[in-house]
């Protein structure tokens, strides 16, 4: 397994970006769907990163930055036919150590709610993740909720 910046002209890169998108419309409205599409993941303050098993992409993920004490976790996201063999752990892993690597206070998460979202739930909570209020320009639903990892 190897961890390194992911290319968006990537094409497995980019279907596994359209998946996560499919993915969250089936499970929300549309209005409470705030995952990122290609072009939110081209922003500077952004930084994509991909799992791979030799030539095959396992998972992604990305950082953003919200302010130089506050990151936040984006487009996470394990092909279908690498789940449960800890691409997502040890992607997650490594975006919380380059959060605390740029000295980020809190890592916080916007996902989805209902039993779709409950492996990924159970997985951020193993990393110390709680339930938390709405942050930067986002706003609660019944489709999403909110989670919060202290870095210091």
């Amino acid at each position: 397994m190897q961890i390194k910046r992911a290319c968006l002209d990537d094409p497995q890169v980019r279907a596994l970006l359209a998946r996560h998108l499919a993915g969250m419309h089936e499970n929300s409205p549309p209005d409470a769907v705030f995952a990122l599409d290609l072009s939110g993941l081209q922003g500077d303050d952004i930084a994509l990163f991909s799992v791979w098993d030799g030539d095959d992409l396992m998972s992604i993920g990305a950082l953003k930055e919200l302010d130089p004490q506050q990151g936040e976790l984006k487009s996470m996201r394990t092909s279908d036919q690498h789940l449960r063999k800890g691409a997502a752990a040890a992607l997650l892993d490594h975006l919380i150590e380059l959060a605390r690597a740029r000295g980020y206070q809190r890592l916080s998460l916007e996902t989805g709610s209902g039993t779709a979202f409950e492996p990924a739930l159970a997985l951020y909570r193993r990393r110390g993740f709680t339930n938390g209020a709405a942050f930067g320009d986002y706003t609660g639903s019944d489709f999403n909720q909110f989670l919060h990892l202290d870095l210091i």
